[in-house]
This record gives structure tokens, sequence and C-alpha cells, in this order.
């Protein structure tokens, strides 16, 4: 059908196929649209994803369940178009654990404050705090729908999806009053995968349908990013095959800087935090004087002045504050370093300085 349209247009093959299918009423599918206060969008549109437009390219697999779809019902202010170039796929069990929950609520909170549009599918579970972590974040989110847009699913989603629509978009390729098959969940995750630059998926088990937004969106050539868990929980065990099984393809992220690392432009990288050392917040020539106290023995001041070409005192002066902080110790043939002043530091030469 959908090949046929691009041929033919829409208009031509509604007219040869309407004969068949008396029970479709596009103008009353429209009406009802207006109604909920939804828009179709098709391609060609200024608001059609452009992005969704790869699934025509797996149209031949029969793994791929289906093309791009030959329109969208979107009901919500945002714009998929402006929206998709900066969206990321977060996705996951609907029996989540706490850890899954906090975890997905804090990971689309962080991309939402960055900029980024969180897209799922509002289940219960990982779907609905993805979408809450962002609202909380005041940013944009995208929910895509087995039913109409006017067929709130799971009906106690009907608050959420409200207010989704509010700050972004509710969104379905099945016309409004539809209800939702079981196979449309599997039809409408090839959308999540294929509108987003990444999918993020948070807990899922074996058998969970997360991976089958996944499985698009590795068809696609887009990121895969999984949340690792603990290993003895089976909410988790989705995610750890991933990391292991098709490790070329995911990636292993537990934060928003990681995912923008992977999906953000060129030159974005995560923050790499290392432990502050005792030596961090000493100065450089003070970090110098320890560096050249021998690792065990112990030495006299006036050798160490030499080697650092400092003046005797000015050494002494030094040393004395480093024993009370624990870093030397005086012994009678000088002094040494402690356990503790041997520790190396974290800070490149020219980093920060501290006091002495």
């Amino acid at each position: 059908m959908a090949t046929e349209v691009a041929r033919l247009g829409a208009a031509e093959v509604w007219e040869r196929v309407s004969a068949e299918h008396p029970g479709v009423d596009p103008r009353g599918d429209l009406d009802a649209g207006a109604r909920a206060g939804a828009r179709l969008v098709c391609p060609g549109d200024p608001q059609w994803p452009i992005e969704l437009d790869s699934l025509d390219l797996l149209r031949e697999d029969p793994a791929a369940a289906r093309g791009a779809p030959l329109c969208l019902w979107v009901r919500g202010v945002g714009d998929l178009r402006a929206l998709a170039p900066l969206s990321v796929a977060v996705v996951g069990c609907r029996a989540a654990t706490s850890y899954g929950l906090h975890l997905a609520g804090e990971i689309s909170f962080d991309l939402a404050e960055r900029g980024w549009t969180v897209v799922s599918g509002a289940a219960f579970g990982i779907d609905a705090a993805a979408h809450r972590g962002a609202l909380a974040a005041q940013g944009s989110t995208v929910a895509i729908l087995a039913s109409g847009v006017d067929v709130p699913y799971p009906a106690a989603h009907a608050g959420l999806l409200a207010e989704i629509a509010s700050a972004g978009a509710v969104v379905s390729e099945v016309a409004p009053g539809t209800p939702p098959y079981r196979r449309r969940f599997l039809t409408r995750n090839r959308l999540i995968a294929a509108l987003c630059r990444g999918t993020v998926i948070v807990e899922a088990g074996l058998r969970s349908g997360a991976l089958n937004t996944v499985a698009h969106a590795r068809r696609l050539g887009r990121q895969i990013m999984a949340v690792p868990g603990p290993v003895t929980s089976s909410t988790s065990a989705g995610c750890h095959r991933l990391l292991r099984d098709f490790r070329e393809q995911t990636v292993l992220v537990t934060s928003a800087d990681d995912i923008c690392e992977e999906i953000a432009g060129v030159g974005s990288f995560a923050p790499r935090d290392v432990a502050a050392g005792a030596r961090d917040s000493l100065s450089l020539v003070v970090r110098e004087l320890l560096d050249a106290m021998p690792a065990r023995a112990s030495v006299g001041a006036s050798t160490l002045a030499k080697a650092l070409g400092l003046r005797a005192q000015d050494v002494l002066a030094m040393l004395g504050p480093l024993v009370v902080e624990g870093l030397v110790e005086s012994v009678p043939g000088g002094y040494r370093l402690t356990p503790l002043g041997r520790a190396p530091s974290n800070t490149p030469p020219g980093g920060r300085t501290g006091p002495v």
C-alpha cells in the first residue's frame, strides 16, 4: 500500500481501494481528530519528521514489521520535525524496580535540561518515569501510542498524556478512536526507534517488549545504549544480554553525560571525575617537595633544599605543616613520607593549587 501511495498518490489509491473498505471513513477520522485537538501530518508536510523515512529502507526486511507510516496523528504543541534531530528514546519494562524508575526519571530530567526531547511509549514503568522526568525539567517529551491519540492507554495515564501534549506531542499512526491491539505495540516501536538519534534501555527482562524497540534501532543503525543493573536482577537481564551479545553496537551508560557523549555532536565528552588525593589541595612547590623525598628512607632538609634549588629554611617552613597534616613524619635521620604522603597526586603539574 505504501509503495502504491508513493507511486500514484493517496487520492488515486483511495479511489481504487475504497470499495473494499466500506468501514473506513477518512472524513470521520479527520473530524474525530479535530475534536481531540489532533492534526494529521503526512510525508512532505512542514512538520513531517524526515527521520521516519529511513524505515522505508527496511521495507524488504521481514523482521522490520513495516516501513514508514503513511501519516501521523499528532496531538500537542510540539513540531516533530523540529524535535526529532535532538530526540532520544528512553524505554524499558513495565514491571520496573525502584532502581530503574529512579534512573529513568533522573536521566530523562538531565537530558531534558540539556535540550533533548525524551521519546517513549507512555506505558507503566520506565516509559512513564521517562516522560515524568522530562516534564519535571520543563522539557519536551513525545509519547508514541499503539492506540489513537484520543484513546489513552493505559487509561490511568490520561492525565500524563495531557501533560505530554502540553509540553510536546502525543503521536500515533492509527486513526483516532482506534483501540490498542497487541501487534500495534510492536509496530509502533519502530517509530520510537526511527524518530530518535539513539535508544536508551534502562531495565528489561529477557522477553521485554523494549528489546523490540532496540532491535529496530539496531537495524536502522541508531545508537543503542543500555543502563546496567544488579546481576541478580531479572529486570536487568535483557540489558546485560545486549551488552554481552551485541557489544559492538551497545554502549554501557549510567548518566545523561554518557548518553550525550554518544549521540551529541563531535567533541562532546562526558566529564571524568577523578577521586581527590591527599596531595591535590597542595601547592605545586609542596607537591614537588613530596615527590623529591625517598619513598621509604629518611632525608634531611638540606639535601631536599639542594635537590629543589631552595633555601634550607624555606624547606623547613614547608615540612612543618606537612608533619601536622600527617603527610610527613620527623625521624632521627631527618624526615620521611608517611603512607598518606606516599599516595600519588591526581592533579597534573600546573593544575589547581591550594594552601601549603
